[in-house]
Parts: structure tokens; C-alpha cells; sequence
């Protein structure tokens, strides 16, 4: 039995791995359970976190969690290497990143993670979240038999995790792929949580369209698909942005294929996939013929089965 653990920006996801369906291979999951990432208290608070909701896990299978020593932690990033040991600098969760103006609850420059794990578990494997989602999408989902693929999601951050030549790309801290960082604007209503401003993440994530429009992404989203003028302008702007982020990611690492997940996109992904695809369709072809945007083949469970795919 495997701990599986999902950390965002949003929430954090605990269950626990008992082998694999025998009909879809899929890992089985049970004891499932998700709370509100931890943004309060002192920077090990959302490893305290993570550890009373696997035990709590463990009470609800009647398991001793002592007996639980394999731990997949699929984690929003990005992160840092102190002493050999991953702390998390998600600008989503650590408050000391940009400072005030994006009204984080605490000061916290890093949240301690492998460190307090390790105490925990005898294996501890920790990847950010994309590369665990491309992984798991690699294995059971919508990029089997790709070689040069990425996993994107568009969620309260924005995120990517890229393989080319059949080999995942992780770069010299485990942040390869952080293209949600990448500037594409001088537009200084696009704080984002990293401090920069300007860039993907601080343009379209989740959080940033509450922030620049007044609204929720689903109420715009909803309002868009009504056919609300004002509110498709607003889908087809964060679309041209996202889009050449995927157009330039295709360029720079010459992929054949993009599994595309996370809340922002799911919930709306038939409205959104058509307007991404036609950022990438006739655009320098010798790069992009033939290039496809999918939804992830995992849904919206493809963190869980991010997570179980390091365990």
C-alpha cells in the first residue's frame, strides 16, 4: 500500500494505492480525501498537513500507518534544493514570493516538504506535478507511445511537463518546464504570484481572471459560452495567450502531441480545445503538422494517477 499525494496551489489530495484494476491497469485508489492547501502557520505546516490526512486515511481502511512507507508526491513547484532536499517556492502557496499584493496568509519564502516526508516514509519520490501528470498520462493516458510530448494544465497555476526523445526533461533543480513563468506581456495587471508580472501564469491561471476580469473563471466561462460579447472577447484573449505559450512550446522542443488538464480547462475543455488547437493548425507547418492538443485521458484524476505513478 502507497501513499498518494497531489499538492496545488488549491487543494491538497491524499488516498492511498492497492494494487491495479486487473481489466484498465489503472492504480486503485481508496480513502480519498482533499482539503485546502495549508497557507497558515509556520512553513511546515502543509507537510503537518499532508501526514494527519494519510493517517487519517489509514483509520478509514483500518490500516496501521506505520505500515505505509512508499510515498508519490506530485507537487505544484516550483522548487529549491537546500541541504539535498526539495523545499517548495510555489508562488501559489508561499506568500513571502511577491509579498502583500497577492494577499497570501503567510511570509513563507519556502514550505519545508521532503525534509518532514522523509522523517515519515522509507521512499519518498517528489516531482513537479506536470512531470508526475505527463508520467502518469505516458502510462495510462493520452500521450501511451509518445516520445516527444508534453503534459500542460491550466488550473489555479499554469504548469508543463515536457519529454522529448522518449526522456523527460527535469532540469538541474526538478523545474524543467515552468513555461507558465515565461514573459509574453508588458501588462502590468498581470502580477503574478513568483513577483514577476507579465507572464502566463499571471495573465490566465485561474487566479489571475478573478483578479484582472471581476470574475470567477466558471461565471466567465459561462457567461462566454451564453455568447456574452464582452465575455468572449475576455476567453478569446486568455486563449491567444495560452495558445502561443503552446505554439512556442511546440517550437522551441519540436513535440508531436499535448495532453492538456487541470480545472481551468476541464470544466470547459469542448469551448476551449477548439480555440487552443487553432493557435498551433497552420502555423509554420514544417514545426506544427500534425500536432494535436488533447484532454488528458486521465480526466480529472489525473493528479491522483500523477501521484501513484512516482509511488
Amino acid at each position: 500500500m502507497k501513499a498518494c499525494i497531489d499538492i496545488g496551489g488549491t487543494k491538497v489530495a491524499v488516498s492511498l494505492a492497492v494494487g491495479n484494476d486487473p481489466v484498465t491497469d489503472l492504480p486503485i485508489l481508496q480513502a480519498r480525501r482533499t482539503e485546502p492547501t495549508a497557507k497558515t502557520g509556520t512553513n511546515d505546516a502543509l507537510a503537518v498537513q499532508i501526514i494527519r490526512m494519510l493517517d487519517e486515511a489509514c483509520a478509514e481502511l483500518g490500516v496501521d500507518p506505520a505500515l505505509v512507507q512508499e510515498a508519490g508526491v506530485s507537487s505544484a513547484g516550483p522548487f529549491i534544493i537546500r541541504d539535498g532536499l526539495i523545499e517548495l517556492a510555489g508562488p501559489n502557496i508561499c506568500g513571502g514570493m511577491a509579498g502583500p499584493a497577492r494577499g497570501l496568509p503567510n511570509d513563507w519564502t519556502t514550505a519545508l516538504l521532503e525534509a518532514p516526508l522523509k522523517q515519515r516514509f522509507a521512499r519518498v519520490r517528489i516531482e513537479n506535478d506536470c512531470v508526475a501528470a505527463l508520467e502518469a498520462e505516458r502510462r495510462w493516458g493520452a500521450l501511451k507511445g509518445e516520445s516527444h510530448c508534453a503534459y500542460v494544465t491550466w488550473s489555479t497555476g499554469i504548469g508543463m511537463g515536457v519529454c522529448v526523445d522518449n526522456h523527460v526533461l527535469r532540469g538541474k533543480n526538478g523545474n524543467a518546464g515552468h513555461g507558465g513563468h515565461s514573459f509574453v506581456s508588458d501588462n502590468d495587471n498581470a502580477l503574478c504570484g513568483c513577483g514577476n508580472v507579465g507572464d502566463v501564469e499571471g495573465l490566465v491561471a485561474g487566479n489571475a481572471i478573478a483578479r484582472r476580469f471581476g470574475q470567477e473563471a466558471p461565471e466567465l466561462f459561462q457567461a462566454a459560452r451564453a455568447g456574452d460579447a464582452d465575455a468572449l472577447a475576455k476567453v478569446d484573449d486568455l486563449c491567444r495567450v495560452m495558445g502561443r505559450a503552446l505554439f512556442n512550446l511546440v517550437a522551441v522542443l519540436d513535440l508531436q502531441r499535448i495532453s492538456l488538464g487541470g480545472s481551468v480547462f476541464w470544466h470547459n475543455r469542448d469551448f476551449l480545445l477548439p480555440r487552443l488547437q487553432a493557435h498551433i493548425d497552420s502555423k509554420l507547418p514544417a514545426l506544427t503538422a500534425g500536432v494535436l492538443l488533447v484532454p488528458a485521458g486521465l480526466a480529472d484524476k489525473v493528479g491522483d494517477y500523477a501521484a501513484v505513478a512516482l509511488a
